[in-house]
């Protein structure tokens, strides 16, 4: 963004001249409006439409543009902006690389799509990628219930939580899993629910 001086006027009132000075003329100030960038960096674009997996949310600047940039970016906004699970991961050296976040998207999105009662959720917090949630854990003998939900995260490098189904008071623990032991286990895991 670009902001004019607002000293750039000050000796025209002194000499008495009304004409102002043009702005090539002098410098310009330049005051970078990072967390603007940001918000549009993480913006979707195109058509707005709603999403059945992550692959079809990745329509920002940061899924396709070049991931130093990306990065280059998100450090210089700091580490509290909004942003997904991988690009944090990929700040802290933890993920060798976007591509790699977008195969642990596509390989538990690949399982759960195609299963019966999981549902993709992509309006997840700001930045973030989405969750999947299985439908028929939601409600129970007791009334509605927080549904079995997988979502990734980038606090272990096994990618995948699983917040098993909730009712009543307090916060559901995630449970650590990979995409792995989520194929081997989700049988189990639907019967259960």
């Amino acid at each position: 963004m670009t902001v004019l001086d607002p000293d750039l006027n000050a000796d025209s009132s002194a000499t008495g001249s009304k004409e102002l000075p043009r702005q090539r003329d002098h410098a310009l100030r330049v005051e970078p409006m990072m967390a603007l960038e940001w918000s549009h960096a993480i913006e979707p674009n195109g058509a707005a439409g709603i999403a059945t997996a992550p692959a079809q949310a990745r329509r920002a600047w940061i899924h396709r543009a070049d991931e130093r940039q990306v990065l280059a970016l998100y450090r210089a906004v700091g580490a509290e902006a909004p942003a997904p699970w991988w690009l944090r991961a990929l700040d802290r050296g933890r993920l060798a690389s976007r591509a790699a976040g977008f195969a642990v998207e596509d390989e538990v999105s690949d399982l759960l799509a195609d299963r019966p009662g999981w549902v993709f959720v992509p309006w997840a917090a700001e930045g973030e990628v989405g969750y999947w949630e299985f439908v028929p854990s939601e409600s129970g003998v007791y009334g509605p219930a927080e549904p079995t939900t997988v979502q990734f995260t980038d606090r272990h490098t096994g990618w995948v939580d699983l917040l098993p189904a909730h009712r009543g008071p307090g916060a559901r623990q995630p449970i650590e899993f990979t995409p792995a032991h989520l194929r081997e286990q989700i049988e189990d895991l639907e019967n259960i629910a």
